[in-house]
């Protein structure tokens, strides 16, 4: 079966640590699959050979079962490509720059351009080498699906953009997500992936260190509830009462206050266990994307952007 994309084994190994190593997925027609990781993770490189800029150096990178190296021009029509860092070439106005895509991508039909200018307010008056950052990046994101491709890959897509224009870039992809386009996002920003996104892969030093459906995170069995109590001596009573208990396990203890692991069917168990405590407050924490992304870049204190 060919895959609209799928990358297996892929590995590129520029010394000191830095590269990828043995990244496989792959990514079903009409999914949203989120590449969630900070700056340097690896994601780019990914993405690079993934769009043919790059051989390999072990695996493949496949767009529409076409291995992507040498073969760009062959899957170029389906695919809207948006990198991480916008360079525009310089002499041009925004409509002529856009009229130049226009012709590349072989575009006979304005309507669907039209469509995304209104939406993303884009004018493109003026040459591109004096616009902002954000009027650039609107340039990027409607040429870059100007033809409607089926395919789209996105580095970093609301870099530049402002927090409304943002939002907007969102409901966007999930429009097209409607309309049963195949998209790949690399990101950093939480929010974008968590509303996005069916699956998700956390790259961390080049190697996938997880990936899971994202709705399995949403309505994950496993909770963590915090149990205050009135009392710490009666906390350090439920503690030696309670050490040899199975269905929960403690997370962190502070003087007054228990973060406790539970699964949902343990739960009744965990109510008649402290019911002869002073609980004066019990309530559930719930697991976002941020928090679980964190277990596993817990020890670096900063990610240069995420």
């Amino acid at each position: 079966m060919d895959y609209p994309i799928q990358i297996e084994q892929l590995t590129k190994d520029y010394g000191h640590g830095r590269g990828v190593f043995d990244v496989s997925f792959i990514i079903n027609k009409g999914e949203v699959y989120g590449f969630l990781g900070p700056n340097g993770a690896g994601k780019s490189t990914t993405i690079r050979h993934l769009m043919g800029f790059s051989k390999p150096q072990k695996g493949s990178t496949k767009i529409l079962g076409l291995e992507s190296f040498g073969n760009y021009e062959k899957f170029m029509d389906s695919v809207g490509y948006l990198p991480g860092e916008i360079a525009l070439p310089a002499g041009l106005t925004g409509w002529e720059f856009i009229d130049m895509m226009k012709k590349m991508k072989h575009i006979k039909d304005d309507s669907f351009l039209q469509y995304l200018i209104n939406k993303f307010e884009l004018d493109p008056q003026g040459e591109t080498k004096l616009m902002s950052l954000g009027v650039k990046r609107k340039l990027a994101v409607v040429t870059a699906f100007m033809n409607d491709p089926d395919i789209l890959v996105l580095d970093e897509p609301t870099s530049g953009l402002d927090l409304r224009m943002q939002q907007i870039f969102i409901e966007f992809i999930k429009e097209e997500k409607k309309r049963g386009k195949t998209i790949l996002m690399s990101s950093h920003i939480f929010s974008e992936v968590d509303a996005t996104c069916d699956r998700i892969a956390i790259i961390k030093d080049g190697k996938i260190v997880s990936e899971f459906v994202a709705n399995d995170l949403k309505h994950n069995s496993s909770k963590v509830y915090a149990l205050f109590f009135n009392n710490k001596n009666e906390l350090s009573e439920f503690c030696d009462k309670t050490t040899q208990k199975k269905y929960f396990k403690i997370i962190s203890k502070s003087e007054q206050q228990l973060l406790l692991n539970v699964n949902d069917e343990d739960i009744n168990n965990l109510i008649k266990e402290i019911s002869d405590y002073d609980i004066k407050e019990f309530s559930h924490i719930k697991e976002t994307l941020e928090d679980y992304f964190m277990k596993y870049y817990k020890e670096d204190k900063t990610f240069g952007g995420v």
